[in-house]
């Protein structure tokens, strides 16, 4: 069946191919052009988005497509029946455990290769993390009482909404529900068109020259180099390290501003998901312009709670040592979300305790360097330090390092 749907539909992977583009463009003419008339076509808005979301999943991926349909029928049943709980009593219990069973799939997707020599969970799909960060969202504003009804027809759109769905960025519900239901008025939205052309022109340079040639071309002969160097550092290890980061950061950016760019076209203004992060002066500012809409869901969702917790507790005598520990922690369950790999791991733990390093050093500036006046230069070197503590991560996060150091073992 796999095998014939494969031959009869082509399997088209998000953002990967300029085909691609030309096909979602077409089809969303009618979409534009409604909008551009302030009405918004929802039944032809569903059928295109749910048409791209199935090429997405024929032929060979087609296992992914049965997962994601069985995911969203999940969570589908997990918030709502929490909603219909929340409407009656508010126990911390239940939402710890509604939250739980919306996270499940994706802990045993991610636990999985690491008990079974790294082969894939069945249950996995593309996007299946970004769409537990939408679920969860959802879960936890219902907690607070700032997201206090349910549409089960309204959460599956915001859920399936197509050109965020693999990979981001990950939006909130009431903000994507308010774009939805309120049409751009006709300046507005040509504004939003322009911006989605243009988004989509920095997002091939990126995507499509700069990523294709940092990561196809330079870093193959760059871990080439370093393999056959015969020691643990070397330098086309630093090599390695500057070709992956630029590769990271052009290859997510594109995809991230291909996205955005779509999604302008259906009349959503989707959140940027990079801010220039290499101009950052500190890495509490690298992570406020680094895929920033999964910085700020776990600052928001994990971070500013867990300080709230043991403030609660008071779990520590000195307050700025609860936000020291939350950094840490927050930043390993980032790292675990990645993979259950020690490299993922090692990659949250290195930000965690650089951004406490952070604060501990601009609250001993402010109290024993005042002479330091920030000016060009200091900023400069700022930039150049956080841009080299970042690729260093970047560097442990490929993996390289676990085959470089470990090969033969």
């Amino acid at each position: 069946m796999s095998d014939l749907l494969g031959k009869t539909i082509p399997n088209l992977q998000p953002y990967n191919d300029p085909k691609y583009f030309v096909y979602l463009i077409i089809f969303a003419l009618p979409i534009i052009v409604g909008l551009f008339f302030g009405r918004r076509l929802k039944i032809y808005e569903t059928v295109y988005s749910a048409a791209f979301i199935v090429l997405m999943f024929t032929g060979d991926k087609l296992n992914q497509g049965i997962a994601l349909i069985l995911y969203i029928f999940w969570q589908l049943a997990i918030v709502g029946l929490y909603h219909r709980y929340r409407s009656v009593k508010n126990s911390a219990i239940v939402f710890y455990l509604y939250t739980a069973l919306s996270i499940l799939p994706l802990f045993i997707v991610k636990l999985t290769p690491a008990l079974d020599n790294d082969k894939p969970s069945i249950i996995g799909f593309l996007g299946i993390s970004y769409l537990t960060f939408r679920a969860v969202g959802m879960i936890i504003e219902m907690r607070d009482g700032v997201q206090k009804d349910f549409k089960p027809w309204h959460f599956l759109r915001f859920m399936v909404f197509m050109p965020t769905i693999s990979s981001g960025p990950i939006d909130r519900y009431r903000r994507f529900e308010k774009d939805y239901e309120n049409v751009p008025d006709r300046d507005h939205y040509l504004d939003m068109l322009e911006k989605a052309v243009r988004y989509l022109f920095i997002g091939f340079l990126y995507k499509f020259i700069l990523s294709y040639f940092f990561g196809s071309v330079a870093l193959p002969d760059a871990k080439s180099m370093a393999l056959a160097a015969g020691t643990p550092i070397s330098w086309p290890l630093l090599l390695v390290m500057y070709y992956y980061g630029f590769y990271l950061f052009f290859d997510f950016a594109g995809y991230s501003l291909f996205a955005v760019a779509i999604s302008y076209l259906l009349g959503i203004q989707t959140p940027m998901n990079f801010n220039q992060p290499f101009k950052s002066k500190n890495l509490k500012e690298f992570w406020n312009r680094w895929h920033i809409s999964l910085s700020f869901w776990f600052r928001d969702f994990i971070f500013i709670r867990m300080v709230f917790a043991m403030k609660k507790k008071r779990l520590f005598k000195k307050s700025t040592t609860y936000s020291s520990v939350a950094y840490v922690l927050n930043m390993l369950i980032m790292g675990f979300w990645h993979g259950i790999t020690w490299y993922y791991i090692l990659y949250g733990l290195y930000h965690g305790l650089g951004l406490m390093i952070n604060d501990a050093w601009i609250r001993y500036k402010r109290r024993h360097l005042k002479w330091l006046k920030s000016n060009w230069l200091t900023q400069a070197i700022a930039i150049v330090i956080t841009f080299h503590v970042v690729m260093l991560s970047f560097l442990i996060f490929s993996g390289f390092l676990n085959v470089l150091w470990f090969k033969g073992r």
